[in-house]
């Protein structure tokens, strides 16, 4: 019948190959904690609808809770309707919706959803079946390698350029929305919280699976990536992975440090430099500060080198397997291509 729609309650996996834009009903706030990496956040309630609701529920009983939610979700229904419509692309386009526990919520915007004949996949479970999938994929072992190297050895660069060339790469700190540092958040957006991070990261290893990828690379970093936290499992992995670590000339390092920095306000680049200065020591700090307020990028970036130096060389000496390879004057393109033809690195997916 027309104007009724096709709704389908669904697993995660036929859920993940179904087509549609991935609607979460969930309130701003659950979707801000985590969410499907690419889903639209449509919410049947707010945060405080939804706090009323469920004190209903709690303190008067299941259908007294339904009757309220009508009550406050009523005057929205014609708003969410156009809301899932445009989400969708288009009248009659079909849509995956979850929620929590993939109950009431969803099955309600499903419902509200087939009334303009938009064909919609219902996940069963909800968002928290979304998430023991996300956690399981740490527990699984994956064919990483890590590339290392000190800081201002253009790692994240060379990733990304070896990503062009088909080579299988997480970006760890552009995931997070973090350069790895005191410094690293300096000019990026706000961080995601750690549980969507995880989101993130599942998403790109089941991506790179899906495609044969038979060597996985990602950057050398400790566990916490400014706020957000590699997942144990991955990490516990990476820390017995084939490190190849990257070395460069101090002042092509200073020079990069330099490009990326210097362009930030100086009371930004002194409070970063304030909140290591326990770490730094007294005399060091003071030269990085004095260096900061004179504009001397190139002395404050080396009065903090051999802080980040030591930090690096202790966590490398913990690795199994390592070598090393020198990219002293070679930008990303010519030092990919370098690691490409010497087999330092294989492109391409597995037979």
């Amino acid at each position: 019948m027309s104007g009724m729609g096709n709704s389908i309650v669904t697993g995660l996996n036929c859920f993940r190959m179904a087509t549609g834009t991935i609607v979460d009903v969930r309130t701003p706030t659950e979707f801000a904690q985590g969410h499907w990496p690419g889903a639209v956040n449509i919410p049947l309630f707010s945060d405080d609808q939804r706090h009323q609701v469920g004190l209903s529920y709690k303190q008067q009983g299941r259908i007294e809770a339904i009757q309220l939610g009508l009550k406050l979700c009523g005057p929205s229904l014609e708003t969410l309707s156009g809301a899932l419509t445009t989400a969708a692309g288009g009248p009659a386009k079909p849509l995956r919706i979850y929620c929590w526990r993939g109950g009431m919520r969803s099955n309600s915007m499903g419902w509200l959803a087939g009334l303009s004949d938009h064909p919609v996949t219902v996940l069963a479970g909800g968002y928290k079946s979304y998430r023991r999938w996300v956690l399981d994929r740490f527990d699984q072992t994956w064919p990483l390698r890590v590339l290392g190297g000190r800081t201002g050895t253009g790692k994240t660069d060379l990733l990304l350029e070896l990503n062009r060339q088909g080579v299988g790469v997480i970006d760890l700190e552009g995931l997070a929305s973090h350069r790895g540092s005191s410094f690293g958040n300096l000019g990026l957006p706000p961080q995601p919280t750690s549980e969507h991070y995880e989101n993130k990261l599942a998403e790109c290893l089941e991506t790179l699976r899906l495609k044969g990828i038979q060597e996985i690379w990602l950057e050398a970093e400790s566990i916490q990536v400014g706020r957000c936290r590699i997942p144990k499992g991955l990490f516990d992995q990476m820390q017995t992975s084939p490190v190849l670590e990257i070395q460069r000339s101090d002042q092509e390092r200073v020079q990069r440090l330099v490009e990326v920095y210097s362009c930030h306000e100086q009371a930004e680049l002194r409070q970063a430099t304030e909140r290591i200065q326990k770490r730094l020591g007294p005399q060091r700090t003071r030269q990085a500060i004095e260096a900061i307020d004179s504009q001397n990028w190139d002395a404050a970036c080396e009065a903090m080198l051999d802080y980040y130096d030591s930090c690096y060389d202790r966590e490398l000496e913990r690795s199994p397997a390592r070598s090393s390879v020198n990219l002293q004057g070679l930008d990303s393109k010519q030092a990919a291509k370098l690691l490409l033809d010497k087999a330092h690195i294989i492109p391409g997916i597995s037979n």
